[in-house]
């Protein structure tokens, strides 16, 4: 029987490429869902933005948005403060992305901390996006002119992705250059529709 509501997952340290290989398959035509931009919506609302402000203290704009990297600022390098922010905000960007999701054939989801939240479980496919770690660390220096210690703050905090097996899952690797990334992306997701029926 042809099932309706195709998940998958795609996910990967800070700094791995997966917003590329996201950016690569929606090209491809396939609905996407980033979890980050989900939790970007979530905070413009005043409830979501009021209660981590209630938790964590000064983190929102003058004009009542969340600050973002003052969070970020908090939490990582916190493990205890970490795990109270993942406790308000996992499951909420999660239901949304799964509320999505429900409209898409086949819909392909950035999640970051899929591992870390245990929601691997709730998709039919992972596509794990793995890159060296110096890689990782200049890439998002370079993205987001965040200073070194602080970037590897946040990989101390992740799932690690260095050190651990995804024999179960896709896995790309992304270790040439923007065309070789997208050619592996498109490998892998033929791969996966041929060996699932969907």
């Amino acid at each position: 029987m042809t099932r309706s509501n195709i998940r998958i997952a795609v996910t990967g340290g800070i700094g791995s490429g997966k917003s590329t290989v996201v950016a690569a398959i929606k090209d491809m035509g396939y609905d996407t869902i980033s979890c980050d931009e989900v939790y970007a919506e979530l905070t413009e609302r005043e409830e979501f933005s009021e209660e981590i402000s209630g938790t964590f203290g000064d983190v929102l704009t003058l004009d009542g948005k969340l600050d973002r990297r003052k969070l970020s600022d908090i939490v990582f390098g916190d493990k205890l403060k970490l795990q109270k922010l993942n406790d308000i905000t996992h499951s909420a960007v999660m239901n949304e992305v799964l509320k999505r999701s429900q409209c898409s054939h086949i819909c392909f989801c950035e999640v970051p901390l899929l591992f870390e939240g245990g929601f691997q479980r709730l998709f039919d496919a992972v596509i794990v996006v793995l890159r060296d770690k110096e890689k990782r660390i200049d890439s998002v220096i370079e993205r987001d002119n965040i200073v070194r210690h602080k970037i590897e703050l946040r990989i101390g905090s992740q799932f690690d992705y260095d050190n651990s097996t995804f024999s179960e899952y896709y896995v790309i690797h992304n270790d040439g250059n923007l065309a070789e990334l997208t050619t592996e992306t498109h490998k892998v997701v033929k791969k996966i529709l041929n060996n699932c029926s969907f």
